[in-house]
């Protein structure tokens, strides 16, 4: 890896300082709305979702602080195989993190469904990771370290996608008032 990701990874580790700021400065204005405004049910769940919300968010920046961690512990040793997987998870991860933003801020409750039908992918996804840096380490024993890093990587990964899932099922919350956590896939499918 090149010393320009190691300068990135150390530069959003730093930034995690502003994300849980803005936690703070927006639970505090969502506070501030609700004993000054006293929102009536559709303001009252918008409100409580961007409290929940912001939760997530904070979450998902630690988490990328935990991948810049192991980026940089990465740095120190050679690549342990060409990466194809991991990038791909990545990009589908950030893709499902943007379209439930993008979901929230438009109350779209389909673009919702679609994200939280995503997860399935990123598990699959973090399945053959798993899979294949194991037999990595089966194979030789100088693996495990970088195979670990590795596979925290793609744990990670897997983490930010649920809380995408989470975001995206508030937003059927917010806009229906229907809450769709922890029903399953099955129920999941009826709530369009």
């Amino acid at each position: 890896m090149a010393s320009g990701k190691i300068t990135l990874a150390e530069r959003m580790i730093a930034f995690d300082r502003n994300i849980n700021q803005m936690e703070v400065d927006i639970d505090g204005l969502c506070l501030q709305v609700l004993a000054r405004r006293q929102p009536v049910a559709s303001d009252l769940r918008f409100i409580t979702m961007a409290l929940k919300l912001v939760t997530d968010l904070e979450r998902i920046g630690d988490l990328g602080v935990n991948m810049c961690e192991r980026v940089i512990e990465l740095n120190q040793e050679p690549p342990l195989k060409p990466y194809v997987d991991l990038p791909r998870m990545a990009e589908d991860v950030q893709g499902m993190l943007h379209d439930a933003l993008d979901a929230f801020v438009a109350g779209d409750p389909e673009l919702a469904q679609r994200v939280i039908e995503r997860d399935v992918n990123i598990d699959a996804y973090y399945q053959q990771i798993f899979r294949e840096l194991l037999t990595y380490m089966m194979e030789d024993v100088r693996n495990i370290h970088r195979a670990t890093r590795l596979q925290s990587i793609a744990k990670y990964l897997e983490r930010i996608g649920d809380h995408a899932t989470n975001l995206a099922e508030m937003v059927v919350f917010m806009v229906k008032g229907k809450d769709i956590r922890h029903l399953g896939k099955l129920v999941r499918a009826d709530t369009r």
